[in-house]
């Protein structure tokens, strides 16, 4: 993590002061879950406080539940956003499959409203984050490498929900793509081993890249909604082709045993089908 982002407080010093910096990175996104703070003499130096007044702040945000302290090992961005969603709730949604096309019907409208937001919003510098992500999207869709295009999958989303310059889309945003990367409301595997549908997923995020490039914001909405489209489509028929297979293998063990090398029924079988 940039040890920079801490700026010197320049009026009283106090651990209000520190308090109030540090609640605002996170809000803003820009300290994330797991993230380390520095240790305590290089944070103390970085905001020209005090040890004493450093340590009565981290104790604060701690009690906030906005950081966790591990004796020697460091202080931590708590998992503020986990508390979004109970586990009892990730579990009842896993349970119902409404859950499932009411999560992706809201995508498809908040998503719709944060890519426009982020062609509007977009700095120079959310960009060159944007273009660092979807190169790396590409590289890990040419390796063929699931998992890590998966997981790039994800942070290009929260990187448009960071574009959009609004902390309360951006935190809403997150929490929903943790229970999409848990696997809470279906197996992204199943979508992506659809046939051609890597290669689309692809085209659909550069789409949405190149209208936030262009700051096109009606483009930016079309493209992400039509992307949420085609996540849905492609859920309904990895579900329709699993379940086939499924249905498939339970005909073959079934009827198996009654299969004679020849293919034909068994002379028993044949019998009991004549009766």
């Amino acid at each position: 993590m940039a040890t920079d982002i801490f700026a010197r407080i320049e009026h009283s010093r106090t651990a209000d002061e520190v308090v109030h910096q540090i609640e605002v990175l996170v809000l803003e996104g820009i300290l994330r879950v797991g993230d380390r703070l520095p240790g305590e003499r290089e944070l103390a130096k970085q905001f020209d406080v005090s040890r004493p007044i450093l340590r009565e702040a981290l104790k604060v945000l701690e009690g906030r539940g906005l950081l966790n302290t591990q004796h020697g090992g460091g202080t931590f961005v708590a998992d503020v956003i986990g508390q979004v969603f109970t586990r009892p709730v990730m579990e009842l949604i896993a349970r119902h499959q409404k859950a499932t096309l009411d999560y992706l019907e809201y995508r498809r409208e908040i998503e719709g409203v944060t890519a426009e937001f982020a062609a509007r919003r977009a700095t120079d510098a959310d960009k060159a984050l944007l273009t660092r992500i979807i190169t790396s999207m590409k590289a890990a869709h040419q390796k063929d490498d699931f998992e890590e295009e998966a997981e790039i999958d994800v942070e290009f989303h929260s990187a448009i929900g960071e574009c959009a310059h609004n902390i309360i889309l951006l935190h809403t945003l997150r929490s929903c793509y943790r229970l999409l990367a848990e696997g809470v409301f279906y197996n992204r595997a199943l979508v992506y081993n659809l046939p051609g549908a890597r290669d689309q997923l692809l085209a659909q995020h550069i789409a949405i890249y190149d209208a936030v490039m262009a700051a096109n914001p009606d483009a930016a909405r079309r493209a992400a909604q039509a992307h949420i489209d085609f996540v849905s489509r492609a859920m309904k028929d990895a579900e329709r082709s699993g379940d086939w297979e499924r249905v498939s293998k339970l005909r073959l063990q079934q009827r198996a045993p009654d299969l004679s090398g020849s293919g034909r029924l068994s002379k028993q079988k044949q019998s009991e089908a004549a009766e």
